[in-house]
């Protein structure tokens, strides 16, 4: 028994079948004189395997082969090496092979943009989950150990109310600051635009940040030959809180006797803002990620009440200024500063 019979010899078989049925006919039933049946048989012998071979090789084996490279490279993603091998005009499973390929090929992206979301989502529920447990379990601590009777002593109680009414704080902006970013992510939040000096709205910012900026002993400066006015047209709500919340991430990792500057420079039609301070920096690999929701460059340093913040102001800033249609970038070195800056577009 031959394995894995190929075109050939399907064909010899076949073709030497029916040349033996026929030769036996004319022997034994048409009573025929032998060498008109050995003729009779090679010339059926020879017809009929060039007719089954052609018919195998070229309609069928071909055809099937076709579609195992198909089947195989759909499995391996080798999409490419079928149609590089396969070229027939015309051919409709050939032509059916590369609608498969091309289907197989749009649904692994769509599939990989599917894993990426889900990753996405994961890791986004597992770093609110964290964020909420933190201030969660302090208020809960805090008035556990009140109840447990450090209620009856002045100073502990009245301290222990402060912590957790921070902690209540801290949850109430995180709330909201999820609120924000869900409400610009869906494009429901409409700019009201307007025309306002940048320079002045960065002045007032200041203002808001002062005792902040003394208790930390770092100067909040508006850079020379930029301390004049700069007319932008935005959202001035919205971009006031992208300056509070460059400048508040200035100031929670500036160093001390060390500054926060603002800088505008006219770029066409727009005007480039730029905030920079002279704190901690930021590593070059971690700065890709910077703008993302809860991202932490010191994966072991959860946010406490020294440093923090709900983990969303940067994400914040990147869609307030990309609802803007413009945008905003950072540039910065380890251990000497870091510098945002965005763009908006430039009013008369």
């Amino acid at each position: 028994m031959i394995r894995n019979p190929k075109p050939i010899h399907i064909a010899l078989l076949v073709s030497s079948t029916i040349a033996t049925v026929i030769a036996l006919v004319m022997y034994f039933i048409l009573d025929s004189n032998l060498i008109n049946v050995i003729m009779l048989f090679t010339l059926t012998s020879g017809l009929s395997f060039f007719l089954f071979f052609y018919t195998l090789e070229f309609f069928i084996y071909r055809k099937i082969k076709l579609i195992y490279k198909t089947i195989h490279s759909l499995k391996t993603q080798k999409y490419d090496a079928v149609l590089e091998n396969f070229d027939w005009d015309k051919d409709p499973i050939f032509e059916m092979s590369k609608e498969v390929i091309n289907w197989a090929r749009d649904k692994k992206i769509e599939i990989d943009q599917l894993k990426k979301v889900a990753d996405f989502r994961k890791e986004f529920l597992g770093n609110v989950s964290h964020e909420l447990k933190t201030p969660i379990f302090s208020i809960q601590g805090y008035l556990h150990t009140l109840l447990d009777g450090a209620m009856e002593d002045p100073e502990v109680n009245t301290k222990f109310l402060k912590k957790a009414a921070k902690s209540t704080d801290r949850l109430s902006d995180l709330v909201a600051d999820l609120l924000e970013i869900s409400k610009l992510e869906s494009g429901e939040l409409e700019m009201n635009m307007e025309r306002f000096d940048i320079n002045a709205l960065t002045k007032d910012v200041y203002e808001q940040f002062e005792v902040k900026a003394k208790e930390k002993h770092i100067e909040l400066t508006i850079k020379e030959g930029c301390n004049k006015p700069f007319y932008v047209l935005a959202d001035k709500y919205r971009i006031r809180t992208v300056l509070v919340n460059l400048v508040s991430n200035s100031l929670k990792y500036g160093k001390a006797n060390g500054f926060t500057s603002a800088a505008y420079y006219v770029m066409g039609d727009n005007i480039l803002i730029e905030v920079a301070d002279t704190g901690e920096g930021i590593s070059q690999e971690f700065l890709p990620r910077i703008f993302e929701r809860f991202y932490r460059v010191d994966k072991s340093r959860t946010r406490n009440d020294e440093v923090g913040g709900t983990g969303l102001g940067l994400a914040i800033v990147k869609h307030i200024i990309e609802a803007h249609h413009q945008a905003v970038n950072v540039r910065s070195t380890a251990g000497q500063g870091t510098t945002f800056g965005f763009t908006l577009k430039a009013a008369l």
